[in-house]
């Protein structure tokens, strides 16, 4: 099975992953600095190169975005929850998991994924069903970031949640909630749910949460992108954290 990767900054960071690329499809005659960086690094690993016309490379991407550069490769590999808890044990570092009940938009995936490898998260969990999934667009967003963040996916959202209780990590809500973020203790291993872009989440996850955290609105709208509000309480765990070293 084949994917493709659309973009300068996402192919290359795939290619410094040491990701296995099938064949890279290059605008003919760019100048631009990190399209070379991509064909020097290209050469160096052996991957095939094709320099083609604008028309080609627009087909290839079916429409999308590609700035001059597409590389086909295998799908996305996912990781295990153990992978993940490895990840957090090989740093020395309580867990910090992100945990995607039913995001379906990739973009939101994709800049929730960044913003997790941009705050040390150790992985992020989704469901196999009614949620995005690893592709193209994600890869994009996350701007090369899922090349280095472990993602899970799992069969039920709710009874992993239970599992990583048994290991020890406090389960925190994104919702409406008498405690706002900045008021509740995030040191400690946690798992941060994020909830679904228009309903939130589901009523049993919600219930299995620890404690659920609110983000104050003082304006006219009362809610925020799911990609957004999870970025802010995810860099409130960050900063309670490094102050904890302290």
């Amino acid at each position: 099975m084949e994917d493709m990767i659309f973009g300068r900054n996402p192919v290359l960071e795939a290619l410094e992953a040491g990701r296995d690329i099938n064949k890279l499809l290059i605008i003919e005659g760019s100048r631009d600095k990190t399209i070379q960086k991509i064909i020097d690094r290209a050469k160096q690993q052996k991957t095939v190169i094709q320099f083609v016309d604008r028309k080609t490379l627009d087909r290839a991407s079916e429409g999308e975005t590609n700035q001059g550069v597409v590389a086909y490769v295998a799908a996305y590999q996912y990781f295990e929850i153990e992978d993940i808890m490895q990840v957090a044990s090989d740093r020395g570092e309580t867990p910090f998991i992100i945990i995607c009940d039913e995001i379906n938009d990739p973009h939101n995936l994709g800049s929730i994924i960044r913003t997790a490898d941009a705050v040390g998260a150790h992985g992020v969990i989704i469901p196999k069903r009614r949620s995005a999934s690893l592709n193209q667009t994600v890869a994009k967003t996350s701007c090369g970031a899922v090349e280095y963040v472990k993602v899970a996916r799992v069969t039920n959202i709710a009874t992993t949640v239970d599992s990583l209780k048994e290991l020890g990590l406090w389960i925190v809500g994104t919702d409406m909630s008498n405690q706002t973020y900045h008021e509740a203790d995030l040191t400690g291993s946690i798992g941060l749910v994020v909830g679904n872009e228009g309903k939130g989440m589901s009523r049993l996850v919600r219930e299995k949460c620890d404690f659920v955290v609110s983000i104050p609105m003082n304006g006219h709208v009362d809610s925020l992108n799911a990609s957004v509000a999870s970025g802010i309480v995810m860099y409130e765990i960050l900063r309670q954290r490094q102050m904890s070293k302290k």
